[in-house]
């Protein structure tokens, strides 16, 4: 959160500055913790927040998790689990297993101009193929309820409003949700055709197996801090 790096320069050697000039997002350095112990900090951030890993020799580790709570008590540090971190991330709109489930390519997830096209790399030949590319091809984008009070369902399947509720009218389909404590209402992200081309639209999500069918607007996937002005303080 907000005061990681002032925590982290509590137990970060004093001769090595992870400022934001110094130490910038997506960054590395080799330090040393704690009076001398070896340590490499990365910048990174999983849940959207101004975040870092620290990486020590693993007879280390315990010590070091132990000074971090120490030194955060001025800052009410906490542990957190995975799944507080899966709701951050979904608000951030980070794709992750539920995403990356072997089928998706990186046009799916909005990151096809990170593919070269003057260099090869694995799965450049295939991700070109013609029923991967096509104009209609599933794009992930955001999801929330038209009445904020309903459910969105993880696996709901999307349908343009007034078609029937079959297959052969499916648009795409909902990966993951989460309530976002944030927002104080659910917010979903998924996979829809030509997503990327349609938000404001409203489509159900219908989910036969819960019998929940809603109706939903396409969004932005991202739902918090949208241009990232946390991660990069």
């Amino acid at each position: 959160g907000p005061n990681s790096r002032k925590l982290l320069q509590k137990i970060v050697d004093p001769e090595f500055d992870i400022s934001n000039e110094e130490l910038t997002y997506m960054g590395c350095k080799e330090i040393t913790v704690c009076g001398g112990t070896r340590a490499r900090i990365f910048r990174l951030s999983f849940s959207g927040e101004l975040a870092y890993e620290i990486a020590v020799p693993t007879r280390y580790g315990d010590t070091v998790i132990h000074k971090l709570m120490e030194a955060g008590e001025e800052f009410g540090v906490c542990m957190y689990g995975t799944e507080a971190l899966g709701v951050m991330r979904i608000e951030k709109g980070h794709a992750a297993g539920n995403e990356l489930n072997g089928t998706t390519t990186a046009l799916n997830l909005g990151l096809g101009g990170f593919v070269s096209k003057k260099k090869d790399c694995i799965g450049k030949v295939l991700s070109q193929r013609e029923g991967l590319i096509s104009d209609d091809v599933l794009r992930m984008v955001g999801f929330i309820a038209v009445n904020p009070k309903d459910k969105i369902t993880n696996g709901a399947h999307f349908i343009n409003l007034g078609d029937p509720k079959t297959a052969a009218h499916d648009q795409g389909y909902m990966s993951s949700v989460a309530y976002s404590p944030e927002l104080g209402h659910y917010v979903g992200i998924g996979f829809l055709k030509s997503g990327d081309k349609r938000k404001g639209e409203e489509l159900m999500a219908v989910d036969f197996v819960r019998n929940n069918h809603i109706k939903v607007k396409v969004v932005s996937a991202h739902f918090v801090d949208p241009d990232g002005e946390r991660l990069r303080a």
